[in-house]
């Protein structure tokens, strides 16, 4: 694609709205220097993009790449040289060249969609439709760069957690696909307020964001906040469209497969990969050498997940094992056993100043502390925002000052993090208690 132009409404930190979140074209300035997010359609990334990235990364900043909790990559530590980092990023075909309809561009998919045996539709052609809408139509770019949507197919490898404004999930029902859907919830408990046929999911997506739209008052930028004031099912009734809303579609309810994402992983034809950078970050060798087995081994693609993992898909069979080898000789997790794998972080205090811990190396720290008894995810958060991670973790270790925390174990009955297990713990008592069976834990 021949380059566009950048005018000066394209320059890098010029956006349409003032926003704290850091975008494609708006450069965020942290601790340790500034953020470019990289929103991926449906989390694809090309081998050759993911080259482009590692490129960038190591000359416009530090070296250091993020998977997001979406699906999506950022740089940071980006020095001042914004302008020539979008453009070599364009160049590769990675994000808009409107700034406009950055922003809202969030819609997630599973990283197997179209690939996934457990899947009742492919969602790619459905997603690719609602991108376009959401990128090329002026009025949604009113929307906050935090509302999101999810379309889920029923893949077996799916995140059905985190909340979204919007969410559809595919269901059969007569021997007919239909998009159930919710608002401000997720697939995994989330009521369900209605459905309709999937030929009619386009029209569904751009009736309930124009009717958030017209609703909603400038305070309130997200799906939950207009529902604290005014009813879902009067949402529902006044969208226009022809919303099947019998006890068949109210009281179905998303089963969920828990697979991992780590190792191989099935496909409907041929094998996957899953692998992901400890913590979330990704070197420039990292990224290069997953593009290299994709297009060596593979179909030439990564997916992102919201894992902060990568899956390679279409994997030869006979290369398997090679490829996990060298992806773990790179540093990248392959098996979910792994205690690194099941802790995230934050990114601590040494690019946040809100931060009061060093929460990546801290997690490191704890992963050597830990056995096959840890619960299925633990979360090390610097402040009490928890910006790193969608939905509240099974076990949250909140900073209160440099290598101490207070535990948090997850609870239906508690808001925020849960409930208080243990405060100003050293990394070595979290320790010991996180290596307890879950059950002991609730003691």
């Amino acid at each position: 694609m021949p380059d566009a132009p950048l005018t000066q409404a394209h320059a890098p930190n010029v956006s349409p709205r003032p926003s704290a979140c850091p975008g494609f074209w708006r450069i965020v300035s942290a601790r340790d220097g500034g953020i470019c997010r990289i929103k991926l359609p449906g989390g694809l990334l090309l081998a050759d993009q993911a080259e482009a990235v590692a490129a960038a990364a190591e000359r416009f900043a530090g070296g250091v790449i993020e998977a997001t909790n979406r699906g999506n990559l950022q740089i940071r530590g980006i020095g001042d040289d914004h302008r020539a980092l979008i453009d070599t990023l364009l160049d590769a075909g990675l994000g808009p060249r409107e700034a406009a309809g950055d922003d809202v561009r969030n819609l997630m998919l599973s990283p197997l969609a179209g690939h996934d045996p457990a899947m009742l539709l492919d969602a790619r052609p459905l997603a690719e439709q609602i991108l376009l809408m959401l990128e090329s139509t002026p009025r949604f770019h009113q929307l906050s760069a935090k509302f999101a949507v999810q379309l889920d197919a029923g893949e077996r490898l799916a995140m059905l957690e985190h909340p979204h404004d919007l969410w559809l999930s595919a269901l059969r029902l007569e021997q007919q696909t239909w998009l159930a859907f919710g608002l401000a919830g997720c697939p995994a408990d989330g009521q369900v307020l209605g459905a309709v046929p999937l030929e009619q999911g386009l029209a569904l997506v751009r009736a309930v964001l124009e009717r958030f739209l017209d609703l909603a008052t400038p305070a309130q930028s997200r799906m939950r906040q207009l529902l604290e004031v005014y009813p879902a099912s009067d949402f529902v009734d006044g969208l226009g469209l022809d919303i099947r809303r019998d006890d068949a579609v109210l009281t179905w309810r998303r089963e969920p497969h828990r697979a991992s994402w780590l190792g191989v992983l099935p496909q409907a034809q041929g094998l996957a990969l899953g692998v992901a950078p400890p913590q979330g970050r990704l070197t420039p060798a990292m990224l290069r050498g997953a593009a290299c087995i994709a297009r060596e081994w593979g179909d030439g693609s990564l997916r992102l997940s919201p894992w902060q993992s990568l899956v390679l898909t279409h994997l030869q069979e006979r290369r398997i094992d090679q490829a996990q080898a060298e992806l773990s000789a790179l540093g990248l997790l392959c098996h979910d056993h792994e205690p690194l794998a099941r802790i995230s972080a934050c990114t601590g205090a040494s690019g946040c100043a809100k931060a009061l811990g060093e929460t990546k190396a801290d997690a490191v720290a704890l992963a050597a502390l830990l056995g096959p008894g840890v619960p299925a995810s633990v979360h090390l958060s610097g402040c009490p925002r928890s910006c790193a991670v969608a939905h509240v973790a099974p076990a949250t270790l909140l900073a209160r000052s440099p290598g101490r925390y207070d535990l948090y174990l997850r609870d239906a009955r508690h808001p925020g993090f849960g409930a208080l297990r243990a405060t100003d713990l050293t990394l070595n008592e979290a320790g010991a208690m996180l290596d307890l069976p879950t059950e002991h834990l609730d003691d």
